[in-house]
């Protein structure tokens, strides 16, 4: 049974249908996804998908869904245990799964590239080794020398025609985003728990503080699902 969500604000309404949903977010952007418990921890004995429940994996899916390309780290990538990016029913053809490593420290032969159902994108750095080894089952973008520039990264990525991002980690990551001042939204799942310990925080690393409006707030439950866009002033607010 599909997990239901409700909509506080701005305008309210009981159990939203999944077409009403992915309107509000189908457009051009860079967008974070990520979870976080009450008090802040980013992941459960290490992983982010222990935090998150049914509704939060609905609106995963939903913003999969419209995105044209979904980014995520390569250490994202082997904790989580990502497989290859396939969606159900996407609006525009299946997201091209783009993996940011600086090392390139990835297996080829892996079925996140052998049974990709589009050809994947790796963005690395120029000092990284191997870059042949991948030609065969992805292509290879360099954004920046010794670590991945986000802004470089996001460019490469319009030049393909790809302009609905979603980037879903991790924490470091999210914090080169930041840096490079390339975050127009934030979807938060806030995960009614209290977690404790030392876990991450959803962005790490050095980044000035960056303004945010809330857009949406929706509710499954004890869990709130929120949707930040960037703060602007004037005419682009």
């Amino acid at each position: 049974m599909t997990a239901r969500i409700d909509r506080l604000w701005p305008d309210p309404a009981d159990q939203v249908h999944d077409d009403e949903l992915m309107d509000a977010v189908d457009h051009d952007g860079v967008r974070l996804n990520f979870v976080s418990s009450i008090d802040g921890a980013a992941t459960r004995d290490g992983l982010s998908g222990g935090l998150g429940g049914p509704a939060d994996k609905r609106y995963f899916d939903l913003l999969r869904r419209v995105a044209d390309v979904v980014v995520v780290g390569a250490g994202t990538v082997r904790a989580e245990g990502y497989g290859p990016m396939v969606v159900r029913n996407p609006r525009r053809g299946q997201p091209v799964f783009a993996i940011v490593t600086g090392r390139l420290d990835l297996d080829p032969a892996s079925t996140v590239f052998t049974k990709a159902p589009v050809r994947p994108v790796i963005i690395t750095t120029e000092r990284a080794t191997g870059k042949a080894a991948f030609a065969e089952v992805a292509d290879v973008v360099v954004a920046g020398s010794s670590r991945v520039d986000a802004a470089l990264a996001v460019e490469a990525l319009h030049a393909r025609g790809l302009r609905r991002i979603l980037c879903e980690g991790g924490p470091s990551l999210f914090g080169s985003f930041l840096a490079a001042d390339a975050v127009d939204e934030l979807c938060i799942t806030v995960s009614p728990t209290l977690e404790a310990g030392n876990a991450p925080r959803i962005a790490t690393g050095d980044a000035p503080p960056r303004g945010m409006r809330l857009a949406t707030t929706l509710r499954s439950g004890d869990t709130l699902l929120l949707r930040y866009a960037r703060a602007r002033s004037g005419s682009e607010s």
